[in-house]
């Protein structure tokens, strides 16, 4: 009997990619908050893995930077053009919306809803392992 990784780890792997990706996003935003005119951007990460868990899925495809990397599905979450605006608390004279509070607090959450996901599929594995050697 095969087993079904789809099954066994659900929409956690595309949220352990979602949370890389957005790691990205929001880095990119405070190494930008000083830029002129630059505009925070975000993932909206709740609004993306409902639809995955529903079985819709967006059309980013991964890049692959060598013909050699094997390709990857979609992953969960939106190509650039699908990121949001975060829409600033305050306005500023340069036209910058990063909020260097706001992106620290929201990078800590992505990490902790990393380091959470992580925490649960390595349990998953650690079962699915222990189930294959009969322990």
């Amino acid at each position: 009997m095969a087993i079904s990784f789809e099954n066994a780890f659900g929409t956690h792997d595309s949220a352990l990619l979602l949370s890389s990706r957005r790691a990205e996003v929001i880095s990119r935003n405070l190494a930008n908050s000083e830029t002129p005119g630059f505009k925070a951007r975000d993932i909206d990460f709740r609004a993306i893995l409902n639809a995955e868990s529903e079985g819709r899925s967006s059309t980013f495809q991964m890049a692959r930077t060598n013909k050699s990397h094997m390709p990857m599905s979609n992953v969960g979450f939106g190509a650039q053009d699908d990121l949001k605006y975060r829409v600033p608390t305050q306005d500023t004279v340069n036209g910058n919306t990063v909020e260097e509070h706001v992106e620290h607090a929201e990078y800590a959450k992505n990490a902790l809803r990393f380091q959470s996901e992580f925490t649960f599929l390595n349990g998953r594995v650690r079962g699915l392992i222990n189930a294959i050697k009969g322990e």
